[in-house]
């Protein structure tokens, strides 16, 4: 039985709901507030500070400063000891304030008086919304008991803000969710995209953050942990005996789920006044504070655990679970903070018209897929999530990386153009998709697209690609809970070859690790994975699953060419010990008496710097090469490719860049090998006519890219473009971009 702890902070509680309930303005409601907790806690001052903008706070309502200063009283995140509780999203209590360090006086609020000093952050998961003030002219250190009541007092502020609970006119409490914002973010896929949000796991939302009835609240809770307990019990159950890794993340789940410490903590907060669901959300963005700040990397991991836990609690508190009922809008932009392969294709081609994430990346499984159905993405988009809701309009432009929701009508007649700008374009390449990409001067370069999806394969035709560059076969593998089995893949592969109905395609074979990892395999706790243990070198140490995919490609091709390329090679001896993997099972399958292939080949896609400068054998040996851009540029110039600070720092066209690629052109000449480009910046055109220009006859690259990369190489003479090269390398030049872009412009050539 719950012990009801009868406290002044709970009496606060009681109060506090009982405003909450009034029928008065926002700002009535904020002053009430602050005399409230300044009585309760017998402290001369309590405020309530605001965020106006991302860096701005704003006194909003004070019990024992000067009135006048409210709304006129403002400081920057980091500025003052208020400023510090913001940054740092950590308590600050002191005896003397004004002798701390980075202690702001503000004369006009008349606080010079007052000695001690507690102010706590406002949030809720994780977003800080402003900081909770008590001071007192008595030197005194706020105890445990009134920390912690001070604690939940906040935790109701930031659900009552949520709720719209202090909305007031020209000021930083204006209406939640009902002012035009801009989210800038990485560009994952570009594009532009003009629809509603659709969240893909909307937001659960509190509106009994205060309980008079503490006994049925802790009921409700443990019911819910108990069915919370079953549903992973479940899950365990169904999962695989020889599956390990999947059983000891459920394993960690049910800790957390049985951890007597968050349960204890949250009837501690309900014995206070919380209801069960406010009492779960104050646990959970405490311990999110705790852990982001924490540097063991095994912890931070752990804040996603109990995140899911929280939120699977909240939705059977509540009711909102995945199905919440709200129907998707007629042009749906997907919204969330991350989502994985399997759940973004239930969502099906044709029905996103983009997606924004406030995570992920740009190399992301996620991307892969919104790039096979040539819709907008960009990443990184932080807190968009938290401020959007089902139904906003919102504007995506993937070109600049920038999501305009709520847009005002300045913003949406620009874009309005900006569209019709690149639906005329998209028109005009449509014309040219029977058409050869031949350049002024003759030469002919072959476009191919890149797959990884049985729904890429229509893009063939209606693209106008030769053929496939690069079919990735690890998407099958990161969409399932456990390993296919060799009978799907081969069946899968037979068919994505009947679609091709004869074109050439190149199958890449598993390319895991970095940032596509299998939920169904042991996370490696790498510090810097994109130069770990991935692609080829898991292929080697797991030849099992090398030979299982072989075999099936080798089955589906069923007496048809087949092409097989291993990533990431980095030294002569791995091909050597990949082709003959490859070559032990053609004749396992030969003596199994399988059909072969007619013609096969065995090619590398070319990753590292290093084996661009293998011994003359490998570019002998290997039956072709396909440049891998993405990783080739990121290690070329030791920049990650998914850090904004440095990735954009580098250009492509970078003399030094250019000149590294066409040695490795005139190598794979000099030995009749064949040579193609596959990456985002194949598909981009003025790099696409570069490339061309110092020697490459075949580019592969998303399928909407091939229109404007047509365009461009039919109006160029790469004669020209080499003379341009050549003359900025002589004159010691960074990037040929503009000398290039002057060129293009003063023949009249659009790109």
């Amino acid at each position: 039985m719950i012990e009801v702890i009868e406290s002044e902070s709970r009496k606060l509680l009681g109060r506090l709901r009982d405003t909450l309930a009034e029928d008065t303005a926002g700002q009535e409601r904020l002053d009430h507030i602050t005399h409230l907790i300044a009585d309760s806690m017998q402290a001369e001052v309590c405020s309530i500070y605001l965020f106006r903008d991302e860096q701005t706070l704003e006194l909003c309502a004070t019990e024992g400063l000067n009135a006048d200063a409210v709304h006129k009283t403002r400081l920057k995140v980091g500025e003052g000891l208020v400023g510090r509780v913001a940054r740092k999203k950590r308590i600050v209590n002191t005896i003397d304030a004004p002798s701390e360090r980075g202690f702001r006086y503000m004369p006009e609020t008349g606080e010079e008086i007052f000695s001690a000093f507690i102010g706590l952050p406002i949030q809720r998961l994780g977003e800080t919304l402003g900081v909770l003030v008590v001071q007192s002219k008595e030197r005194r250190c706020f105890t445990e008991d009134e920390v912690y009541a001070l604690e939940v007092v906040a935790m109701v502020l930031a659900e009552m803000a949520e709720l719209g609970a202090f909305v007031a006119e020209d000021s930083a409490i204006g209406a939640l969710h009902t002012r035009p914002e801009m989210f800038k973010g990485t560009v994952a896929q570009e594009g532009v995209a003009s629809g509603q949000v659709y969240l893909h796991e909307p937001r659960v939302v509190v509106t009994n953050p205060v309980t008079d009835d503490p006994v049925a609240e802790t009921k409700r809770l443990i019911e819910a942990i108990d069915t919370l307990r079953v549903s992973v019990d479940d899950m365990l159950a169904d999962v695989p005996q020889g599956d390990k890794d999947q059983r000891e993340i459920l394993e960690a789940y049910r800790m957390f789920a049985n951890s007597r410490g968050w349960m204890r903590r949250m009837s501690e907060d309900i014995a206070l006044g919380l209801s069960a669901e406010a009492a779960i959300e104050k646990e959970q963005s405490l311990a999110r504070t705790r852990l982001e700040h924490s540097p063991d990397p095994y912890l931070r991991e752990r804040l996603h655990d109990l995140d899911d836990l929280s939120n699977r609690l909240l939705r059977i508190l509540t009711g909102q679970g995945e199905n919440t009922g709200a129907e998707m809008p007629e042009n749906p932009i997907l919204v969330a903070r991350n989502i994985g392969p399997a759940e973004l294709l239930d969502y099906g081609k044709g029905k996103l018209k983009g997606i924004i994430l406030e995570q992920g990346s740009v190399g992301s499984h996620a991307a892969i897929v919104a790039r096979a159905w040539a819709i907008p993405l960009i990443v990184h988009a932080e807190g968009i999530s938290t401020e959007a809701l089902n139904g906003d309009p919102i504007l995506l432009d993937g070109e600049r990386g920038t999501a305009h929701l709520r847009p005002d009508e300045t913003v949406q007649a620009a874009f309005k153009d900006k569209m019709a700008m690149h639906h005329k374009e998209q028109m005009r390449f449509a014309d040219l998709v029977d058409e050869p990409a031949l350049t002024l001067c003759g030469n002919e370069v072959k476009l191919h697209m890149n797959a990884g999806l049985m729904v890429d394969l229509p893009s063939l035709k209606t693209s106008g690609a030769l053929g496939v560059g690069l079919f990735r076969t690890e998407l099958q593998f990161l969409i399932r809970s456990s390993f296919p089995k060799r009978s799907e893949l081969t069946s899968l592969y037979s068919r994505v070859m009947d679609a091709a109905d004869g074109k050439r395609i190149v199958f890449r074979t598993l390319d895991i690790g970095s940032d596509k990892v299998l939920p169904y395999m042991a996370p490696q706790d790498e510090p810097n994975p994109a130069m770990g243990w991935r692609a080829i070198r898991v292929g080697l140490d797991k030849r099992g699953v090398m030979k299982m995919q072989l075999q099936s490609l080798i089955r589906a091709a069923n007496g048809r060419d087949l092409s097989v390329m291993f990533p990431f090679v980095a030294q002569l001896e791995e091909y050597r010990a990949a082709r003959k993997i490859f070559e032990g099972v053609l004749e396992q399958e030969r003596k199994l008496g399988h059909v072969l292939p007619r013609h096969y080949e065995v090619g590398v896609m070319l990753e590292t710097p290093s084996l661009a400068f293998a011994p003359d054998a490998f570019f002998e040996e290997a039956d072709f090469i396909s440049i891998g851009g993405n990783d080739l540029k990121q290690f070329f110039f030791a920049a990650d490719r998914e850090n904004e600070r440095v990735r954009r720092r580098y250009d492509t066209l970078n003399v030094s860049y250019i000149s590294f690629l066409k040695q490795i052109v005139d190598r794979c000449k000099l030995h009749d090998t064949s040579v193609s480009f596959c990456g985002e910046d194949a598909g981009k055109p003025l790099e696409a006519a570069v490339f061309a220009a110092i020697g490459f006859r075949a580019l592969s690259m998303r399928p909407a890219s091939i229109g404007p990369v047509k365009s461009l190489m039919r109006g160029v003479d790469l004669g020209a473009l080499n003379e341009i090269i050549e003359k900025a390398s002589r004159e010691g030049k960074q990037s040929i971009r503009e000398d290039l872009q002057s060129y293009l412009a003063q023949n009249e050539v659009a790109y």
